[in-house]
């Protein structure tokens, strides 16, 4: 018999920690001695958790695509407003201080955001429309860090190509005006140091300081600026410029909305991307839901099912139970002899399970790879998700055990007697 082998190590330690141990070894020495069962629910549980992972992987791989799309592409957390409104420096500092705004600055009038850029590897003179920028700009990502003097411009990829000039080039820009009576041109040399991808902006355009921007508009508007030593009028209190407009991003995709609905609360009227957000997002809830249900289903049909034979397996060998008692072990402690035994079912079900996820998560990515991007995979699954994983198929193993546990403590020792 198993029983009398299994007693013949020697445990240190005293009181119900020894016992404790001696027992989880007989569990131990039963559980491999019987290892065809053993392996069968091992299989059985492997067979339930891996499609669960695989489903779980495609879930998370196609759905995080999208939402890295959606996160990745600046215009979608944009929230435009509709037509020109008057909006001075408080009111823009204040929508920037709101905890869902990522990025925010004015935008002078379309009237004064022009510039004429000559190059000298063009013969053509481009007019490009000058866009505020600055470090952080969403839209230009980590190029916008570049600007850092109110000469240095990143030009669109449309306006370099036909001033035929990459970073590290100077070009010339001039902006012209009607000043008493007389037209006059100024000119800045202006350093090229980035070139934005075609997706940015497909026009021809001139990324450059908010500071660059309010000298054209004051210029065009007859005053004087310093900066650049235009004459002109004297200028007014910077306090009192109002702007026509703004950029404005929100800092994730759930501050779309709100932030949305707090501009369109102050009478301001807005278009966003937020349907297509709310598209993807609402797939992604629905999708979750589908899953943790057939998850509980698999998991609790399991549950029962070795809740069953591990009632059955204790009934089997109530004899050896029953003797156990009469060595000494206590009610309490011959609970753990099948919930230790649910345990090591659990966690070979899921070593096994996820090899047979990484194994078919493979061949998936392989198989889509030419349909995906660099980086991206359409079955994907993080640590947390195997850890989360592990943790509710040891609660399930448990539980399932626990009735098993009770029984397996209700036998009496004298049960053992009377079959000897």
């Amino acid at each position: 018999m198993w029983m009398v082998v299994s007693l013949k190590p020697s445990f240190r330690g005293s009181g119900s920690m020894r016992r404790l141990r001696k027992l989880l070894w007989l569990s131990w020495r039963d559980y491999v001695n019987e290892w065809q069962m053993s392996g069968c629910f091992v299989l059985a549980l492997a067979a339930v958790l891996g499609p669960m992972l695989i489903l779980f992987g495609l879930k998370s791989g196609i759905i995080g695509n999208m939402l890295d799309q959606l996160v990745n592409n600046p215009r979608n957390l944009e929230i435009q407003t509709v037509g020109a409104g008057r909006f001075d420096k408080p009111w823009i500092e204040a929508l920037r201080q709101r905890p869902e705004t990522g990025f925010v600055i004015p935008k002078t009038r379309s009237l004064s955001a022009s510039l004429d850029l000559k190059s000298d590897h063009a013969p053509d003179i481009v007019a490009v429309e000058l866009v505020s920028s600055a470090p952080g700009d969403p839209l230009l990502g980590e190029l916008a860090a570049a600007l850092k003097a109110p000469t240095d411009v990143i030009l669109s990829a449309a306006a370099a190509d036909k001033l035929r000039v990459r970073a590290g080039d100077e070009i010339d820009a001039s902006v012209a005006r009607r000043f008493h009576g007389k037209r006059q041109r100024e000119h800045i040399a202006l350093n090229v140091v980035g070139v934005a991808p075609p997706s940015v902006n497909r026009r021809e355009a001139a990324f450059m300081l908010l500071e660059t921007a309010e000298a054209i508009e004051s210029f065009k508007d007859g005053i004087a600026v310093e900066t650049f030593g235009w004459d002109g009028d004297e200028p007014q209190s910077e306090s009192t410029r109002l702007y026509s407009g703004f950029r404005l991003y929100a800092r994730s995709l759930d501050d779309v909305t709100q932030l949305s609905r707090y501009m369109q609360d102050l009478g301001l009227k807005v278009r966003t991307r937020s349907e297509d957000i709310e598209i993807v997002q609402g797939m992604d809830r629905n999708l979750t839901m589908i899953f943790w249900v057939v998850a509980m289903i698999g998991l609790t049909g399991f549950s029962v099912s070795l809740g069953a034979s591990l009632w059955a397996n204790v009934d089997r060998k109530q004899r050896d139970l029953s003797m156990m008692r009469l060595v000494g072990f206590h009610t309490g402690d011959i609970v753990w002899y099948p919930v230790f035994q649910s345990v090591l079912t659990a966690i070979g079900g899921w070593a096994l399970a996820v090899a047979i996820y990484f194994g078919v998560s493979k061949g998936i990515n392989q198989l889509m790879a030419s349909q995906l991007r660099p980086g991206e995979e359409v079955c994907k699954l993080v640590p947390e998700h195997f850890a989360l994983a592990l943790l509710l198929t040891l609660a399930a193993s448990v539980v399932a055990a626990a009735l098993a546990g009770l029984r397996a403590a209700r036998i009496e020792p004298a049960e053992g007697l009377r079959e000897v």
